[in-house]
């Protein structure tokens, strides 16, 4: 169960890493994911390293196969990860987006 004072409480880490770019230092695809994520397949999972040097794992969106390579420049955003559960809260997470 996902506690609202929990998802407020973790509000100042996602918040710090909104809007920060970065490179890719490795990915994978995932085609057999797990329970909860079955309709986002296939997706990409990335490690980043962002300016300041953090290094960050979260999904890729809106890719392209002929675009995904080591080095790719990234922008960290903030997008709904899984639909929501039986307590009707939407949870929201960093994900990567691709920059030109």
């Amino acid at each position: 169960m996902l506690s609202p004072v929990k998802i407020w409480r973790n509000q100042k880490k996602v918040k710090s890493l909104l809007n920060l770019e970065g490179k890719i230092l490795s990915y994978t695809k995932v085609y057999v994911p797990p329970a909860g994520f079955e309709q986002q397949a296939p997706y990409v999972v990335a490690i980043a390293e962002l300016v300041g040097g953090i290094k960050v794992i979260a999904q890729l969106i809106e890719w392209q196969d002929k675009n995904l390579k080591i080095g790719q420049k990234i922008l960290t955003v903030l997008r709904r990860t899984k639909d929501p559960g039986l307590e009707g809260i939407i949870p929201y997470g960093i994900k990567f987006k691709p920059v030109d």
